[in-house]
């Protein structure tokens, strides 16, 4: 059995308790430094100097520790999503950007110049309402565009924060192994904490996972949660940035490597958003979820909107007596390549006149299956959400459209827009484009005239029954479904052909011949017993453009003519089918076409509705989380945190261990010196 000398003893007493108090004394001098993990001093017993320095190390519990950047992420997340979604919220619940209200005013509008259709003032008010109703579709349209701007620059801020913050953690991990190769005794705790601190601040741009590396030499691996490295054993990382496939707004994440070597050549990662997870997810989320559909939304219910109204004026007479024209200026928008290809394409699409009803809020890409002559003849066309993935139908499969035929000029494509394909160079099969009807259309959309004698709010067909008829039936409606010249019985000069529909004679009440402007028979019907669409009935072809039904009973040679409603300005017929459309549903609900559509109002409150409620859910779970943080910050504090109370105490233990184990030393020397006296 091996003894030890007291001078050693108290050697190591002294040296154990100073380590102690500088250990404790650290401890008291960091109880404000951020991230600062507290450390503790461990002491052996020692055969040989009685007490034996061991290792100091941080006091850390790695389970508190990764709660703890779980929830720092899930926070920064929601704080993200819930303050820009309170700002579109907010933005949509202003009474003064409202469309609901517009819309409104417009109709009333309307409504009021139907009771004077000849009154300039009250027509000049509904084109007053009509531009303030749309600069209120332009202003939410502009804001989006204005935010989508903005969040760009907030992906690069934070894309460039996470990369600093990757390269500074790659080389922290590089040193730290290196420190401890060159000393196992002590931890090298200061470039631990500050490590740390970078992850945690990562963690709040970016939810990662944390793992070491199991040789004990202090290194870590980070990784995205879809498994993608950030940071890699041997000190190798992975950078942040975007990319944009199509449209130069719309940027996608991905990682490029960042290989030490030359080895290995760098490349970059395709990164999937929807597990992205931190501030820079809360961001795409938002953009996904909240500002691109509330984009299409708006573009979806202006283009429709003012579809309905060019429509319906474009089958009534103005105030000069002649057909009438657009009211709204739709403009066309041109398809954006995908960045594979390349060449001199110019691909324009616009919206089908009269099938503005038709358009939903997808994105259209187009990929070009055949070529004939070096112009496409088959396309292949998807229909995508904002955040370009595919739309699904109600069985949840992709909707696409395989094998679609195509020819020169404007083809007609499903969901009531036409695309027409030109430029200089020949297009080759895998051409893709980007065709994008809604996301900014709202910003575009015009009034097409300022003149309110061009509003037709008269009917240009006017029927009657003959003075000398004898049965109780009358003209209850004349409807007019086209006014397009070549294609109706409208003449475009203020009239009808002669070859038209122009008398009704009934040779019995449930006979009739359907007469042309020259006298002579288009059409006999007999048997009839429903007097309603009499011209629909007799099958006339081609098609006049109009009908007309009868209410009660005809007799034998009554007869009901049929002519353009010339001077006919007091008429306000059409004025009431304008005014109608308010009622009618013209918005599609989703790209599936079974869905009944929805009104113009219904649809601007579902889209008002769900971005309150997302608005709400996001405050509600932001104050969740706040909540679990705050759970997990003091599990981790308790362990891993400063407490003053305990050092104290600490500090007061060590002090007089030390001054004991002084004292020891001490004793030691006089003994010493009375050992040598008394050799004397």
């Amino acid at each position: 059995m091996s003894s030890v000398d007291l001078f050693t003893l108290a050697t190591g007493g002294v040296n154990a308790s100073s380590k102690l108090l500088q250990t404790t004394s650290k401890n008291i001098a960091n109880v404000n430094t951020d991230g600062y993990v507290r450390e503790r001093t461990e002491l052996l017993d020692s055969a040989s100097y009685g007490v034996k320095i061991g290792s100091t190390e941080r006091l850390l519990n790695i389970f508190a520790q990764n709660q703890l950047r779980r929830d720092i992420t899930s926070v920064a997340e929601l704080e993200s999503f819930s303050e820009h979604t309170a700002f579109m919220d907010n933005l949509l619940a202003s009474e003064a950007n409202s469309v609901s209200s517009g819309l409104s005013e417009l109709f009333s509008s309307i409504q009021t110049a139907a009771d004077d259709p000849t009154n300039l003032a009250s027509r000049e008010q509904v084109l007053s309402k009509s531009e303030s109703l749309y600069q209120r579709m332009r202003t939410l349209s502009d804001y989006m565009l204005e935010k989508e701007e903005e969040l760009n620059l907030e992906f690069n801020t934070l894309a460039n924060r996470a990369n600093s913050l990757i390269s500074n953690i790659g080389e922290l991990n590089e040193s730290i192994i290196t420190a401890f190769g060159n000393d196992r005794k002590n931890e090298p705790t200061s470039l631990l904490n500050e490590r740390d601190r970078a992850i945690n601040e990562l963690s709040e741009i970016i939810a990662i996972n944390v793992s070491d590396i199991n040789d004990q030499s202090g290194g870590i691996k980070i990784n995205l949660l879809s498994g993608e490295s950030l940071v890699l054993e041997n000190g190798e990382f992975n950078l942040v940035q975007f990319s944009s496939s199509a449209g130069a707004a719309f940027k996608e994440i991905e990682l490029n490597t960042q290989f030490n070597s030359n080895v290995k050549q760098d490349t970059s990662i395709s990164v999937s958003e929807a597990d992205l997870g931190g501030a820079l997810g809360g961001l795409f989320k938002y953009r996904n979820e909240v500002l691109g559909p509330t984009m299409r939304d708006v573009g979806q219910l202006s283009v429709a909107f003012a579809d309905a109204m060019n429509t319906q004026n474009k089958l009534g007479m103005d105030l000069d007596g002649q057909i009438g024209g657009n009211i709204f200026d739709i403009p066309s928008f041109r398809g954006l390549a995908y960045e594979d290809t390349n060449g001199d394409y110019v691909v324009t699409a616009q919206i089908t006149e009269g099938k503005g009803a038709e358009l939903t809020d997808a994105d259209y890409k187009i990929e070009v299956t055949a070529v004939a002559a070096g112009v496409p003849s088959e396309i292949e066309i998807t229909f995508l959400n904002p955040d370009g993935t595919p739309k699904k139908d109600g069985s949840g499969y992709d909707i696409i459209f395989s094998n679609f035929a195509v020819t020169s000029g404007f083809n007609e494509l499903p969901g009531g827009i036409e695309i027409d394909f030109a430029g200089s160079d020949p297009y080759t099969v895998g051409n893709e484009f980007l065709i994008q009807p809604t996301k900014d259309v709202a910003s575009n959309i015009s009034l097409a005239t300022n003149r309110p004698e061009d509003l037709a709010f008269a009917n240009p067909v006017r029927a009657g029954a003959d003075s000398t008829n004898l049965g109780s039936a009358n003209v209850i409606d004349v409807t007019v479904s086209n006014t397009e010249v070549g294609a109706s019985a409208f003449d475009g000069a203020g009239g009808l052909l002669n070859s038209a529909p122009a008398q009704i004679n009934f040779t019995a009440a449930d006979t009739y011949d359907v007469v042309d402007g020259f006298g002579n028979p288009l059409a006999t019907v007999t048997g009839t017993t429903d007097l309603t669409n009499l011209i629909s009935q007799a099958g006339i072809s081609p098609d006049p453009g109009f009908d007309l039904s009868l209410d009660g009973v005809p007799k034998a040679g009554d007869s009901f003519s049929i002519s353009y409603n010339t001077d006919g300005f007091n008429d306000n017929s059409n004025a009431l089918n304008l005014a109608a459309i308010q009622n009618e549903n013209k918005v599609q609900v989703s790209s599936e076409a079974t869905n009944t559509p929805r009104t113009f109002q219904d649809a601007y409150a579902s889209m008002v509705g769900r971005i309150g409620e997302d608005a709400s859910m996001a405050k509600v779970s932001l104050t969740s989380a706040e909540a679990m943080k705050v759970q997990s910050q003091n599990w981790f504090e308790s362990v891993s945190g400063v407490s003053l109370d305990e050092e104290a105490a600490n500090l007061i233990k060590y002090q007089q261990s030390y001054a004991a184990a002084a004292r020891i030393l001490s004793t030691a020397q006089e003994l010493f010196n009375t050992i040598l006296q008394s050799a004397r």
